[in-house]
């Protein structure tokens, strides 16, 4: 059974053991696909860090908030809409 000592230790580490078993074909071939999985993560970080931005400028300044409910209010939304968002 694997315990959380099994996967930290350097000597017991199954992690570092299976990797250590593997020939040199499967090890490239598993770093390039960590290699498109990172690049993916890292695509979609960057998708995503235009509405990061706006959200920590939501949070911490009052006017950016503000002008966020104005936008709001002048979208003319039904009732059920704006009480689901948190406004009603």
């Amino acid at each position: 059974m694997n315990t959380p000592d099994t996967y930290t230790s350097k000597d017991k580490n199954i992690i570092i053991k299976n990797w250590q078993n593997l020939d040199e074909t499967q090890k490239q071939t598993l770093l390039k696909i960590w290699k498109v999985l990172t690049y993916k993560w890292q695509l979609q970080i960057l998708f995503n860090l235009p509405f990061l931005l706006w959200w920590v400028l939501d949070v911490t300044f009052i006017k950016v908030h503000e002008f966020d409910m104005k936008l709001i209010s002048y979208l003319n939304l039904p009732g059920w809409a704006t009480s689901m968002m948190g406004f009603n």
